[in-house]
């Protein structure tokens, strides 16, 4: 509603700038400093001041007076020395509250891409995978919000070297064969990925200790790149069965996708093959001949030496598949992938992945007209030779609209390590944080951390409604949990270190996930103890006219409270704008602080003038449905109780 207002109010001022001064001007609206300033500011007499040669002020009082009226404003003032100050009509305000009058949509019709998640399909998720899913999913809902058509993307790189990594650990040193691999990935009794995680570890040190052993690594990849024998088999099998385990860790934190683009269909369906044409066509990479990249196709202008694309022995980087993956999410490759379905999610939805197999299917996917990689920011370098070969090939504008949407790693605090059970050594327990690390079998995995803190979790729900069916107290538990994992890893901006601690991310008090969550059960609460007693829920519309609204609503408290309460759209827009889903988690918790003093300023039950009782329990409700809206931008569900 106020972000309704705040662009009408924009559109308003510039249209007549445009038509009183002859100067198209972009109209910025601020927040006051202080609220007894009214509710918007405009500086447009300074930015005009120069252009017009007069004084902000002169510019503001002609403003004042000629503008005519706006929607949803009561008056406009001059104050300072030029500011435009405007103050909302309060009752008009809660009567399109109340009647359910939503802020205007503001997504285009072109696509936006998000591609997150994106783990090596070679053994389980860890903790930093748990950061990129929460960043991008939340983006994608923040989007969507604001009504963005969005498709979700979860790139697997299944020819790669970790791949490959876990293949050579299969057959070099455990002997298996494909068929015993697929025994292994059926067999209940193993976890797979978790397997996995730990073959993974034994091979990095194996090549460690014998560096001629990477000489199976070369001859991996190639078998794996050619997509035929034991060992692309072998590959092909492990990498499906790791990305399932991968999805279902991912769905315990509610995260979901559209398409699952695969890197073997990149290679197989030459995808790789026309970009490399068209990047050499173009002379966007050129052939080195001689020096230590002799023999290599390079992307020059990004170092002294270039980038290499493609290595002397003709095996292409991860890069140069990543241009070709990106001129495919805009359209400009000429070719797409075919697909099958992969999953059928809870609510009837699709999941898809890419083959190389024709098919009926009428999916389609890709054509953005922007596309987000959520991925971190040790990539930066690489995100940037991506978008050097976008602009190689001549398409300017699509390297403009391919965004790197980066982030810091995930340590570990060491409280949190002694919680897990992680052993640490002296020095370890005086810093700040401990980094982890997945080449090393050193870190946490995703699902073991979900575990502790639902483990956690429990124990308190447990205590507190020991009444509750074991399966109640177990599904309340896990929405804690997830609630205070998610909001921990969103309420950080992306360039900072997150030191994930157990004990904070499950605090009921402070910035966190449970603190929010239990907010939106308190004013649940109020309403049922409301029907406990007897009464019924008020009907708000009949019982609120906007007279009345505007009498109760001349309490600063009150309107201020809306205010803060109604603004989530305003926070959403700007948190997209500013590409920082931690501006939304930081608005959940004000609107939680804000609905907390409400509660403990105002018994509402004990109210006795029947008007403010039923505007008292109107705001509760209001209170109740921003607070749920707000977790669900954040994937944070809110609990039967807490």
């Amino acid at each position: 509603m106020f972000h309704s207002i705040e662009k009408k109010v924009s559109s308003a001022i510039r249209a007549h700038i445009q038509a009183r001064y002859g100067v198209d001007l972009s109209v910025v609206v601020e927040q006051p400093k202080q609220s007894d300033l009214g509710e918007m500011a405009v500086p447009a007499a300074f930015q005009l001041a120069k252009q017009l040669r007069q004084a902000p002020k002169k510019i503001a009082a002609e403003l004042v007076d000629e503008i005519g009226p706006i929607e949803g404003v009561a008056r406009m003032e001059v104050a300072g020395n030029g500011y435009l100050n405007l103050r909302l009509d309060r009752g008009a305000y809660g009567a399109a509250l109340l009647g359910g009058v939503e802020a205007e949509a503001g997504g285009g019709a072109g696509k936006v891409i998000v591609e997150h998640t994106n783990i090596n399909p070679n053994k389980a998720a860890h903790i930093g995978h748990l950061r990129n899913a929460t960043l991008g999913d939340t983006f994608v809902r923040m989007l969507r919000a604001l009504g963005q058509r969005v498709e979700v993307q979860n790139y697997i790189d299944n020819t790669g070297v970790q791949v490959a990594d876990v293949v050579v650990g299969f057959h070099y040193l455990e002997k298996k064969t494909a068929a015993e691999v697929q025994a292994l990935i059926a067999d209940p009794a193993v976890r797979f990925d978790f397997y996995c995680w730990d073959l993974y570890a034994r091979i990095s040190a194996y090549y460690g200790e014998n560096p001629e052993a990477r000489a199976w690594r070369a001859e991996t990849l190639h078998a794996i790149e050619a997509g035929v024998g034991e060992l692309a088999e072998m590959a092909h099998r492990v990498s499906d069965a790791i990305v399932e385990a991968h999805l279902a860790t991912m769905l315990r934190l509610d995260v979901e996708y559209d398409v699952l683009p695969r890197e073997s269909e990149i290679l197989h369906l030459q995808f790789w093959a026309s970009a490399f044409e068209l990047l050499k066509q173009r002379k966007a990479i050129y052939l080195e001949i001689e020096g230590k990249n002799a023999g290599c196709w390079v992307m020059p202008g990004l170092s002294e030496e270039g980038k290499v694309i493609v290595r002397s022995d003709g095996t292409v980087t991860y890069v140069g598949k990543d241009i070709a993956y990106q001129l495919w999410k805009f359209g400009l490759l000429g070719k797409d992938f075919y697909y099958r379905p992969f999953l059928t999610y809870a609510d009837g939805r699709t999941l898809w992945v890419t083959t190389d197999t024709p098919s009926e299917s009428s999916a389609r996917f890709g054509r953005g007209e922007r596309v987000y990689n959520v991925i971190d920011a040790r990539q930066s370098y690489l995100q940037d030779v991506v978008a050097a070969g976008l602009r190689g090939l001549g398409y300017e504008q699509q390297a403009e609209q391919s965004v790197h949407f980066s982030y810091e790693m995930v340590a570990l605090s060491p409280r949190c390590c002694a919680d897990l059970g992680i052993p640490l050594s002296e020095e370890d327990r005086k810093r700040p944080y401990v980094e982890v690390s997945g080449r090393k079998g050193l870190g946490v995995k995703a699902d073991d951390l979900m575990d502790s803190l639902i483990a956690k979790a429990l124990e308190e729900v447990a205590s507190r409604h020991a009444e509750a069916s074991a399966e109640e107290q177990k599904r309340v538990a896990t929405q804690i949990a997830i609630g205070a994992l998610r909001y921990f890893l969103l309420k950080f901006t992306r360039n900072a270190v997150i030191a994930f601690d157990l004990q904070e991310a499950l605090s009921f008090e402070g910035e966190t996930g449970p603190y929010v969550q239990y907010a939106a059960v308190r004013a649940r609460n109020i309403l049922r103890k409301l029907e406990e007693r007897g009464e019924a829920i008020p009907d708000f519309r009949a019982e609120l006219s906007g007279e009345a609204l505007g009498r109760q609503l001349q309490s600063e408290d009150f309107w201020q409270v809306l205010l803060a309460a109604s603004k989530a759209d305003w926070a959403v827009e700007r948190a997209v704008t500013a590409g920082e889903p931690a501006h939304v988690a930081k608005y959940a918790f004000q609107l939680a602080q804000a609905f907390n003093n409400f509660y403990h300023q105002y018994p509402i039950l004990q109210e006795q003038d029947r008007e403010k009782k039923v505007f008292l329990l109107w705001m509760t409700d209001f209170f109740r449905r921003q607070l749920e809206r707000t977790a669900g931008i954040l994937g944070i569900r809110v609990p039967d109780y807490m």
